[in-house]
Order: C-alpha cells, then sequence, then structure tokens
C-alpha cells in the first residue's frame, strides 16, 4: 500500500517523525514528535514566513516508505547492479537524467572531487545544502552507500566547520569541505562547499534510501552552516546561459522518469508557462490563497481568505493579507498541509480521513481540486490526487497533514505540472505537463 503511513497518522497528528538531537558522546537522542526543528534554517523559515509559522520548522524533505519485503529485495538488486555500472554513468551536456522510484522520489547523479568521484543525489528544491556520505561515517546507511574519499581527490579542501541538518524526515551530522563538483559535462562548480556525513539515520538506509546524497536546489538563504547554495554558485560563477532551470517529472505509472535541464527549460511549455512570484530567499515556497473543488464556492484552505470560484485571482490587498505560504518541494513524496484542510478535503470526497483510502469506483464521480497559489489556479484531477495501487485494488489520497501554515506541494503535484525556477527574479513557471 502506498501510502501505508497515512493509516497510523490520525488527522491532527502532525508529523511522523522526531526531533533528533546530539548529545553528549555524539549519539542521536530522540525526543516527543513534535513540528520544532532544531538549526538556523528553522529560525530563517520563522522570520520569512513570519509569526504564523509556530517554533522553526524542518528543512522540508519527506520520504516515505512503504515497500514489500519482495519489493525491497528486487530494489537491492536493482541497486546492486546499477552501483557496479556507475563508472558507465554519462553525465549529459546539460540535463540531469533522473531515476524515478515507484513515485517516491527521483535522483540523479553529480561527480565530486578531481578526478570526480559519483554518486546518486536526491535533487531538492526544499533543501539548500550538498552532501554525501564520509568515508569516515559508520552508520548502517552509509555503509550501504557510496562514500567520498577525500584523499582522493586533488582539489579537496578541509574546513573545521561541522554541520547538522535535520530534514522533515531523516537527519545527517558531519564535516564541512569544498571541492569541485560536476552536475553535467558543461556545468561545473569549483570550490563549492558540501558536507561529508559522518552520522545518517535509519531514513537513508537501503532499501529505503536507494540514493547516496542530496543536492540541495534551494537558496543560500536556506542552507545550514552559511554555506553557498549551489544554485547561487551556479549563477555567481556564470556557468549557466541563463539564470533558471527546469524539472520535469514523469509518473512510474507511465514508465516515466524525470530530468532537470540547467541554463534553460523546454521552450515547448513556453506559451502555457504561469508565473508566481517566489516569496522569501530560502526555497521555492509561493503564496497559498486557497484550495477549491470542482467549480463550489467554498475555499477548503483553513482560516485563508475567500477565493472567487470563477477565477481564482486574488487583488493585491487580498494577496498581502493570505496567511498560507505553500513551498514547490521536488524532495518530499506526496503534498503536506495542515490537518484541518486535508481532513475537510478528504470528507468533500468521501475518503478515510484516517487511512485516506478512498473506494476506488468512486474515482469516476469526483471533481477536480484547484490548488491557488501565488494569486493563480492550478488543477489537479482525481487521477492525479488519488493514488491507484493495482496490486492491492486500494486507492488512497495523494496527501498527509504535517504543518498548519507552511505547505508542501510534493511529488504528486510537480508530477502535474512542468516547473521553472527563474533564479535571478525569484519566480517559478509552471505549465500542465504532456505526459
Amino acid at each position: 500500500m502506498k501510502l501505508a503511513s497515512v493509516a497510523i497518522a490520525a488527522v491532527f497528528h502532525t508529523a511522523v517523525c522526531a526531533v533528533v538531537k546530539l548529545d553528549s558522546d555524539g549519539t542521536p537522542e530522540l525526543e516527543s514528535e513534535d513540528l520544532t526543528v532544531v538549526g538556523q534554517t528553522g529560525a530563517k523559515i520563522h522570520a520569512t514566513f513570519g509569526d504564523g509559522v509556530r517554533g522553526d520548522f524542518k528543512i522540508p524533505l519527506y520520504l516515505k516508505d512503504g515497500l514489500d519485503p519482495e519489493s525491497k529485495r528486487k530494489r537491492r538488486a536493482e541497486r546492486s547492479r546499477k552501483m557496479k555500472s556507475f563508472t558507465e554513468q554519462p553525465l549529459s551536456n546539460n540535463t540531469a537524467i533522473l531515476t524515478n522510484v515507484k513515485d517516491y522520489y527521483y535522483y540523479g547523479y553529480i561527480g565530486v572531487g578531481n578526478p570526480p568521484q559519483k554518486f546518486s543525489v536526491v535533487f531538492d528544491t526544499g533543501s539548500s545544502n550538498v552532501w554525501v556520505p564520509g568515508e569516515a561515517c559508520v552508520s548502517d546507511a552509509c555503509n550501504e552507500h557510496r562514500r567520498f574519499k577525500n584523499a582522493g581527490s586533488t582539489t579537496f579542501q578541509s574546513s573545521p566547520q561541522k554541520i547538522q541538518i535535520q530534514y522533515g524526515t531523516g537527519f545527517i551530522a558531519g564535516d564541512v569541505g569544498a571541492d569541485t563538483v560536476q552536475v553535467s559535462k558543461s556545468l561545473v562548480l569549483h570550490n563549492q562547499s558540501f558536507a561529508m556525513t559522518s552520522q545518517e539515520d535509519k531514513t537513508f538506509e537501503l532499501p529505503r534510501s536507494q540514493f547516496d546524497g542530496l543536492f540541495g536546489l534551494g537558496f543560500t538563504g536556506g542552507a545550514e552552516g552559511n554555506i553557498r547554495s549551489p544554485v547561487d554558485s551556479m549563477v555567481q560563477e556564470n556557468v549557466l546561459r541563463s539564470p533558471l532551470f527546469g524539472i520535469k517529472l514523469r509518473r512510474d505509472s507511465l514508465s516515466g522518469n524525470g530530468e532537470i535541464t540547467f541554463g534553460s527549460y523546454d521552450t515547448s511549455y513556453t506559451n502555457n508557462l504561469e508565473w508566481i512570484s517566489v516569496y522569501g530567499d530560502i526555497f521555492w515556497a509561493t503564496t497559498m490563497e486557497g484550495i477549491l473543488y470542482g467549480d463550489e464556492p467554498q475555499n477548503y484552505l483553513y482560516g485563508a481568505d475567500k477565493v472567487s470560484a470563477a477565477s481564482g485571482v486574488l487583488a493585491a490587498e487580498e494577496k498581502a493579507r493570505a496567511s498560507r505560504k505553500a513551498l514547490l518541494d521536488t524532495g518530499s513524496s506526496l503534498i503536506y498541509g495542515d490537518p484541518f484542510s486535508l481532513a475537510a478535503m478528504s470528507t468533500r470526497i468521501g475518503a478515510n480521513t484516517l487511512t485516506g483510502e478512498i473506494p476506488c469506483p468512486a474515482l469516476a464521480s469526483l471533481k477536480p481540486f484547484h490548488f491557488v497559489l501565488g494569486g493563480k489556479r492550478f488543477t489537479m484531477q482525481p487521477e492525479e490526487y488519488i493514488f491507484h495501487d493495482p496490486a492491492t485494488g486500494i486507492c488512497e489520497v495523494q496527501w498527509m497533514p504535517v504543518s498548519e501554515y507552511l505547505w508542501i506541494m510534493g511529488i504528486p503535484f510537480l508530477q502535474t505540472y512542468y516547473t521553472v525556477y527563474d533564479i535571478k527574479d525569484h519566480r517559478i513557471g509552471l505549465a500542465r505537463m504532456r505526459q
């Protein structure tokens, strides 16, 4: 069952992860389940998104589990096969090809060091740091993945800096260094700071996490450790033809993978792009003004101003009053939002508010949901917001309660829309994906 974790999450339960801190001997200490998060970025998010954010907020990487034992065995075998062929994986000219893992996440490849050591990474618009497993790391997750050997690089620069990052699900700690990072044949960053992990929690173990590390695509303002993000490095080092990148995520049911094109985008979408402004300078977030169902006037976004069902367009003064923000996040497996809105949405379509399940025959009579982002409406059809598992015959909603204030528009939404991220002008273009 794809959304197995939903079954254990009550509607008003906010997260299925715990805050992790290090105790005196450096081992992780789990505290009570909470919305609060350690780290500088949480404080930055609090300051940027205003008083509506309670406490600090986790860096939004939410990965769900749910592979059955046989699928896990097959994934391990597939992982082993791909690991053996790493050196044969070509880095394309300006496009990173992404592998889709059952719509849970997508990963691609980068090279770190000189000569480049290759790693599989999640290209994550919801974070801003780069990290790969370090050679000294003894966590099971590190032992199961490729590890960076700094002595094997002629351009590596060490530093005394340490770093800890708490994600929505997952925790890492490690040392900061700098080296050459190759994203593609034509995209090379010099002296890019990154983390070599000395500790990773179970989130990043096989078979759940087939990727080695993360490549944050957010802004420097969202980076832990005051490290310049790779996206800002690309602009400052003038390695992009244009200061933007485009992301295309295809659904697994269509045997689709994905791709990120740096410095340009698929121009066949140009005339269909709807541009919305980015809110703040941390991640790729915008304002969220409403959630509408079909042609009904009710706004399902808890606490937000009413939005015109006819157009979904807000006047400037209405937009300024909207209290909700939404992050477009390639690193999160679902759509995550406040439990009040999601409970109302589930109730409206007849889904179980606790498990997220809905009778599959009901899909034929469902209407689309419209998400109002940046004052513009973006529609998801029932087959896009409901997951149908043909193996079990179970249908489930593609959302999960996490935060009352910051929404995460994860993979289901980004599989619906081709997205272009304009680094210089701080805006995002969205166009409905052509399958």
